[in-house]
């Protein structure tokens, strides 16, 4: 057995793949054709439900396993309000691995993920929350810093694995996620104590992403620089950050605030629905850019590792290449 297969052994035989990297979930981008790509060449594709109705995600699933006999996952939002729906849609297809995240699962989730026999997995952007999950009994957790694309929390990756990996690695597997695009990166955390990575911006240019060729040539031409977080303008709102290349959907998205806080105060809507306002916004602007391939005024989230996606290959070279590179650093 290698040194990487050996310090990989504890993420593989909890996800049931050979290569402990998960994909992160990333709306409209990680569905069927690139999940189903990750978990045949190895690694653990994860099915992105987002906003999907408990019909659509019915769909995706049945249509993934067509493509796969491999083991995936389903990431569920916690504020979904359909999310217990959503978990009976994973229980028929006995998916093995849900991961809750965008904040504390409701009251019931876990209890009803575990009933069908699947793993919980949930994010932990602190110590205290990652605490917490343990002891919920939650079966892993993934730490996801600041450098991350999407919605993000305040900490960036390097200070939290060494906050929460010598603390709970020895508890429960630990996936290490944000800024993570080389194998010598993804060597550094296995090291430190993780069981396993999780990558998204590295799978947005793979042959097999659907994501609009406008999307992958916006991730090709970027900067790490480029990737930045919204600015959150009212501090009653609870907007989670979000990061994605600066364009001019940057600024729409100032104005939806604004325009939403303004409801707020006329109490026409309540705190819970202004934010489902918001994530109702980012999935809209989201799809406008992945599908229909406006890189002007939609999202076109992306993790700071965004500067060192250059070409658009294979995801099984993507793999192969992660792993040759984590193979050499463990060598030196």
């Amino acid at each position: 057995m290698t040194k990487l297969k050996h310090l990989m052994q504890r993420g593989t035989e909890f996800l049931g793949c050979d290569v402990a990297i998960m994909c992160g979930a990333m709306s409209w981008v990680s569905e069927r054709n690139l999940v189903s790509a990750i978990s045949n060449a190895g690694g653990f594709g994860v099915i992105a439900c987002g906003a999907m109705s408990p019909e659509l995600l019915d769909t995706e699933i049945a249509a993934t396993k067509a493509l796969t006999s491999k083991p995936f996952g389903v990431n569920l939002i916690t504020m979904h309000p359909q999310i217990m729906e959503l978990i009976d849609v994973c229980a028929k297809y006995e998916v093995s691995h849900v991961v809750l995240a965008g904040g504390l699962p409701p009251k019931g989730s876990i209890e009803a993920i575990k009933a069908f026999g699947a793993k919980v997995i949930c994010f932990a952007p602190a110590l205290t929350l990652a605490k917490k999950f343990a002891r919920s009994g939650v079966d892993a957790l993934v730490i996801e810093g600041s450098e991350a694309g999407g919605h993000i929390g305040p900490v960036a990756t390097s200070v939290l694995a060494q906050e929460i990996l010598p603390e709970l690695g020895d508890q429960l597997p630990i996936f290490v996620a944000g800024g993570i695009a080389r194998g010598g990166a993804i060597a550094s955390y296995l090291e430190m104590g993780a069981a396993g990575v999780q990558l998204g911006t590295r799978f947005v240019c793979a042959h097999e992403s659907i994501a609009h060729p406008n999307f992958k040539a916006a991730f090709l031409r970027a900067n790490a620089r480029d990737a930045v977080a919204s600015v959150q303008i009212d501090p009653r709102l609870p907007v989670i950050p979000v990061r994605a290349l600066k364009n001019k959907g940057t600024e729409e998205f100032t104005k939806k605030q604004v325009e939403v806080a303004a409801m707020l105060d006329r109490g026409e809507i309540d705190m819970e629905t202004a934010q489902l306002e918001i994530e109702k916004y980012w999935a809209g602007a989201l799809r406008r850019a992945v599908i229909d391939g406006d890189v002007e005024y939609g999202s076109v989230m992306a993790g700071q590792s965004v500067g060192m996606v250059h070409v658009e290959r294979p995801v099984v070279d993507i793999i192969a290449k992660l792993v040759d590179e984590a193979n050499t650093a463990l060598a030196r």
